[in-house]
């Protein structure tokens, strides 16, 4: 990103319509891209593409390096006959409008088995490309790539058991039992390290498809990683752990008002002062290997670069008794840029920010964020000096309608009262006619209408970079948000349908706020 103003949509792939299940990385992805830049959009943000972990979370991966395999399309693999196509003749009928991970899951894993075998085929045939190809992926990626390739194989051998559950030796990795456990685990590991190879295939072929057309994809980097992966087992050494490889204390948040316990998220914690010894390494690999992926990355929950919440581990999972502990702060940053140069970056500074937090923020120069469903409050609690409302940010920020944790404008709109509604109106009364009001009476304006004048209050703003969810450019409700956190189950699956980009009215609509606000590219 620049110092120009932008704007641009928030999409996870897993969103796209098709009839494989899931969204992928294939025709209708393409679809996205060439909306994005008919529309003047220039920024395309996603959630991690990590594989998922429990509750199909992006957010709870089993690798902070490799990518989601249910991303990679079948119809690329067919065209590039790496499947046959009658591979794709017999697919299950899966749901139009949500993800069903476990028979996506069950489906894709066969195909990419028959998928491994006409690779392998290939190879024993004399592709000397193929073969040249795959050998500089795994050279390339073999710093992260062996442990992960042998961490999922291991935990298919063990029924899905945490690798804390595993014998002692191969969970405390000792030298003979993995050199066994390599052995007996071969041909799965060589799989999963082909499965990684079509994955970043595809993805960096639509990234570059993206990028040629002028938009930046931004991706996203959480602060911690699940306990169960590959990165805590291969690297105990880098998180608070006991002896028996058990974590000592876990992340979360503190008590508040939307929480009387606090969030227990229950991440291990990072042994800081390791990393630090170590020159950062694996966090410089990480971040390194973020950038091959995206063009920027949100940092998830900077202020835990500040200071983080430290909680004993318990069985009752609260956070009450936990403490604020400092985090690496500047000196991680400042080793950030000395080791890769000025990447850019956002700093997730929402909720709680103190001013150690904006003073870090001011310091590494990367933009916050601001949300404009959190500029109302409760909607009947208005505050003119609320710091996410359009007049109250800073030109280095990112201004979202929403993101992937709230409720779509249209579904938060619905869900108040009149006397709230009354309030929201009043505000958007208040602003310049161009800004907020339309042809029709604001005062019956229906939840879907009031996600469009929301649209346009953020791309007015002075923030530099205007990112809106697709759910909010259509207008969707609350049956259409992506997460709902505390919520354990029925996430991440929101897909969207075929024709949604097909309106007239989408494009007009977009592309005319995108120009009145100043954000339509030049050629």
């Amino acid at each position: 990103m620049n110092s120009k103003r932008a704007a641009g949509v928030l999409l996870h792939p897993t969103s796209f319509p098709g009839p494989y299940g899931i969204g992928d990385f294939g025709t209708q992805a393409y679809r996205f891209v060439d909306f994005l830049e008919k529309t003047g959009q220039t920024l395309w943000q996603i959630l991690p593409l990590n594989p998922t972990g429990y509750g199909n979370s992006p957010y709870a991966a089993a690798s902070a390096f490799a990518g989601n395999p249910l991303l990679i399309d079948p119809e690329i693999l067919a065209g590039e006959e790496l499947l046959r196509e009658e591979d794709l003749n017999n697919v299950p009928e899966f749901p139009a409008d949500r993800v069903d991970y476990d028979r996506v899951s069950e489906w894709k894993n066969q195909l990419f088995s028959r998928s491994f075998e006409r690779f392998k085929a290939r190879i024993e045939g004399g592709d000397k490309v193929l073969k040249k190809q795959i050998a500089a992926f795994e050279a390339e990626n073999a710093f992260w790539l062996e442990d992960y390739a042998f961490f999922v194989a291991a935990k298919k051998a063990h029924a899905g058991k945490s690798w804390s559950e595993w014998e002692e030796g191969l969970s405390k990795r000792e030298n003979e039992v993995l050199t066994c456990w390599k052995e007996k685990l071969a041909d799965e590991i060589a799989l999963q390290k082909y499965i990684q190879f079509l994955f970043f295939r595809q993805w960096l072929s639509l990234k570059t498809y993206a990028n040629d057309r002028h938009i930046q994809i931004i991706g996203d980097v959480p602060i911690f990683v699940a306990y169960d992966s590959a990165d805590v087992w291969a690297h105990p050494d880098l998180f608070l752990l006991d002896k028996s490889n058990r974590p000592i204390v876990v992340s979360g948040t503190p008590p508040d008002d939307f929480s009387e316990t606090g969030q227990y998220w229950g991440n291990p914690l990072y042994r800081w002062e390791s990393l630090e010894k170590d020159d950062y390494r694996w966090w410089l690999d990480r971040l390194r290997q973020s950038f091959k992926m995206v063009d920027v990355v949100r940092l998830d929950h900077f202020r835990g670069f500040e200071a983080y919440w430290e909680i004993p581990v318990n069985d009752e999972q609260v956070a009450t008794n936990g403490k604020w502990v400092k985090g690496p702060g500047l000196r991680f940053f400042q080793k950030v840029r000395e080791k890769l140069g000025n990447l850019e970056f956002i700093a997730e500074d929402l909720g709680t920010v103190t001013p150690e937090v904006e003073d870090l923020r001011q310091k590494t120069g990367f933009p916050g964020m601001a949300v404009l469903l959190f500029a109302f409050g409760n909607g009947d609690e208005f505050d003119p000096t609320n710091p996410y409302l359009p007049e109250n940010i800073g030109k280095n920020t990112v201004m979202y309608t929403g993101n992937h944790d709230t409720d779509t404008a249209a579904g938060w709109f619905a869900s108040l009262n009149e006397a709230a509604r009354e309030k929201v109106f009043d505000y958007l009364d208040s602003l310049e006619p161009s800004q907020a009001k339309p042809a029709s009476n604001h005062h019956v304006a229906t939840p879907s209408q009031l996600a469009c004048r929301l649209v346009a209050l953020a791309s007015n703003s002075v923030a530099r970079q205007v990112v809106v969810p697709l759910q909010d450019l259509l207008g969707l409700g609350s049956e259409s948000r992506i997460n709902q956190p505390g919520q354990a189950e029925g996430n991440w699956g929101w897909r969207f349908q075929t024709e949604a980009l097909d309106d007239v009215h989408l494009y007009r609509n977009l592309s005319e706020i995108t120009r009145r606000s100043e954000r339509w590219p030049s050629k």
